[in-house]
């Protein structure tokens, strides 16, 4: 979760901070972002809880509800029924793909 350049075609959406400057509106803007998101924050194949989804996705945006929300529907995070657990899909799953358990 390191600040750098941002590569392709997500780059001018971030500041030259690293920050978000706004979640696109439209859907398939958002995926390029979404997926850029993914890539980056989350390793594959490791659990994540909701704090840590949340901070990781906090150091690019203020509104990491919104991010989390978009992550889930869209397939590039899949959560535990309960919402604890968090892990990366490694192809993007059905959207709102729940995991059964996380260990």
């Amino acid at each position: 979760m390191t600040s750098h350049p941002m590569p392709g075609p997500v780059a001018d959406l971030f500041s030259a901070e690293g920050r978000l400057k706004a979640i696109p509106r439209r859907a398939p803007r958002r995926a390029q972002l979404l997926a850029h998101l993914a890539e980056t924050l989350f390793e594959p194949d490791r659990s994540y809880s909701e704090r840590e989804v949340n901070e990781a996705l906090l150091s690019v945006h203020e509104d990491f509800p919104a991010l989390r929300r978009y992550l889930v529907t869209d397939g590039r995070l899949a959560r535990t029924k309960d919402g604890a657990s968090y892990r990366r899909q490694q192809q993007p799953g059905s959207p709102g793909g729940a995991i059964p358990s996380v260990a």
